[in-house]
């Protein structure tokens, strides 16, 4: 976006077309989103591979910029987990059940902390809060069973934040 001379806001042109880059934005990860949903095996596939191929440049990149020994542990690790991602499909949804398993336990832990602490804390919010926390713990599950339940989980994501993006002034 441009201010012009008045201090309005003036789009740029995209596409043949004046749009906010939110709004573009916002419509490309809403494609990206249903391409989740539409074919979770493919794209959860493409992702994996992607990262695993960045992990491997991170790797080699690790190691030959200074030979030390944490540079090479680093390499080595970044090496390993890169290979795995790209040679197993599950890796993605591993990381994502992972992410869920650690968020759950955080949230429960909160939600605990709020039961037990400060008189004036809301009852009622603290028992919300563990709730959250082991519909969180859940999704991990699912996600570690399922790496099509992570495929379709990242679309939906993605459609979320696409439409906010696209609606946001």
């Amino acid at each position: 976006m441009l201010l012009n001379s008045h201090n309005k806001v003036k789009t740029k042109k995209f596409g043949g077309t004046n749009m906010e880059p939110n709004k573009t934005s916002g419509i490309l990860s809403i494609i990206l989103g249903l391409i989740f949903i539409i074919f979770p095996i493919l794209s959860s596939g493409l992702v994996s591979i992607m990262i695993g191929v960045s992990l491997l440049f991170l790797g080699i990149a690790s190691i030959l910029t200074k030979f030390s020994a944490f540079n090479i542990i680093v390499g080595i690790l970044a090496i390993i987990f890169g290979l795995l991602f790209i040679f197993n499909i599950d890796a993605l949804s591993f990381l994502l059940g992972i992410q869920f398993y650690i968020i759950g336990i955080i949230i429960i832990l909160l939600g605990i902390a709020g039961l037990i602490s400060a008189p004036g804390a809301s009852k009622i919010a603290s028992i919300l809060i563990i709730i959250l926390g082991i519909l969180a713990f859940a999704l991990g599950g699912l996600s570690l069973t399922n790496p099509l339940f992570a495929a379709i989980l990242i679309g939906v994501t993605l459609i979320v934040q696409g439409v906010r993006m696209y609606i946001a002034e």
